[in-house]
């Protein structure tokens, strides 16, 4: 389904409902990088969805300020993209640090495009938010954003992946997040503590989600990078990276996947991105490309 998105309101009435715009001039930039539209996907691969590696950095390629503080970096029109980005996707992943940390809503506020203009409503398409947490670790209750969103028809309830290892999850996390519609969902692991991306990915597909926004926290995104060429790096389609105009200095938590060995054992960068584009959105700067196999 292709989307179209209204005009933003005159300057001097800013919404107060909290429903973002995003120009259509701006989505058209993004369309190459995006999940394609189902009725012309020749694409779609039959193990695994279409998969956007998306986040906001500092220019000292920091995602927050330290472990465990929510650090806003996107300004207000990239921030809008954001959202748009979720109108298109199926489904949006983060690992358990970033649930714990951020208690993110994982819901898309971008304004529904099939209204008559002038009228402000919520995006009809909302995707699934998926909490990556092996050890079920995650305290999930009737209070997270992500359940208070879902109950009020703003969002989905969320799949929560859990080892197969793990014993068992509370009766009352379980209650709270099936009563919005969501569920846990047992997912092969390593040694109990941690996914390969090949099983999360194929879990995904086989749940009925053919594409999946990966926002993060940081050890979500350096381990995709630092998949070897050639192998599991192979599973990420698209990389949308906003960067903020500040430095965050030392202690933060970095986008740094760790340093490959070429063949004569003398490191080389992990990843280079192709097809690179820049998209300046307010003071932020937005990096679209995929990543060079």
């Amino acid at each position: 389904m292709a989307f179209t998105v209204q005009p933003a309101e005159p300057q001097g009435t800013p919404p107060t409902d909290g429903l973002l715009h995003f120009p259509a001039s701006s989505a058209l930039k993004l369309e190459p990088h995006l999940p394609p539209v189902a009725s012309t996907d020749t694409t779609t691969r039959p193990d695994k969805p279409f998969v956007t590696l998306t986040f906001a950095t500092s220019l000292d390629s920091s995602l927050s300020l330290a472990p465990g503080v929510r650090t806003t970096l996107s300004g207000p029109q990239s921030k809008a993209m954001t959202h748009y980005l979720r109108s298109r996707h199926a489904a949006i992943l983060v690992g358990v640090g970033t649930a714990v940390a951020d208690d993110p809503g994982l819901n898309c506020k971008i304004i529904s495009p099939f209204v008559p203009e002038g009228v402000r409503e919520q995006h009809p398409h909302q995707p699934r938010p998926i909490i990556l947490d092996p050890s079920a670790r995650w305290e999930v209750n009737a209070e997270s954003k992500v359940i208070q969103l879902a109950r009020l028809g703003q969002g989905l309830g969320p799949l929560v992946f859990v080892a197969k290892e793990v014993r068992s999850v509370p009766d009352e996390r379980r209650a709270v997040v099936e009563g919005v519609g969501g569920k846990f969902v047992r997912v092969k692991s390593v040694e109990g503590e941690e996914f390969t991306w090949t099983d999360v990915l194929w879990t995904i597909k086989e749940e009925g989600l053919d594409s999946v926004m990966i926002e993060g926290g940081g050890s979500v995104i350096n381990s995709l990078l630092s998949l070897e060429q050639g192998g599991e790096q192979e599973l990420v389609d698209s990389v949308i990276v906003t960067i903020a105009p500040t430095w965050l200095g030392a202690g933060g938590v970095l986008v740094c996947p760790p340093r490959a060995v070429g063949k004569d054992g003398q490191p080389v960068p992990p990843v280079r991105l192709r097809d690179v584009s820049w998209h300046p959105l307010g003071e932020d700067v937005v990096l679209c490309g995929k990543i060079l196999r």
